[in-house]
């Protein structure tokens, strides 16, 4: 399983309609994408902004691709996002789960936990 993690800025004012942009979108696209096992979105007040974390859950990078394009580090934007983000990391962090609830035993040749 991947974690694909995603940060962006907004203006405090901007939280709840970008927010509600994200729905429509970003979220709408993660959750119609074959291998998508959900999606958290997590945000926190820095100072006058609001910061937006996105952590999807994929099945394999493969399905990430479905999303993302064969770039998979590249960082997926729609048309407003410039008109609510402060900045605009060209780049997305991606981590291989290596231990997650339902994890029950380790895969002695790859030294991860799978699940059964």
């Amino acid at each position: 399983m991947i974690a694909r993690i995603w940060k962006g800025v907004t203006k405090r004012e901007d939280t709840k309609r970008y927010l509600a942009y994200l729905k429509a979108t970003g979220l709408k696209d993660y959750a119609a994408t074959r291998g998508n096992l959900g999606t958290y979105v997590l945000t926190r007040r820095v100072g006058p902004n609001t910061e937006f974390l996105l952590l999807s859950l994929w099945k394999s990078m493969e399905d990430i691709k479905g999303f993302a394009g064969e770039e998979v580090e590249r960082a997926v934007y729609y048309p407003a996002d410039g008109g609510f983000l402060l900045d605009m990391a060209p780049k997305v962090d991606q981590y291989e789960i290596a231990v997650a609830p339902g994890c029950k035993t380790e895969d002695p040749t790859r030294r991860r936990y799978v699940r059964f």
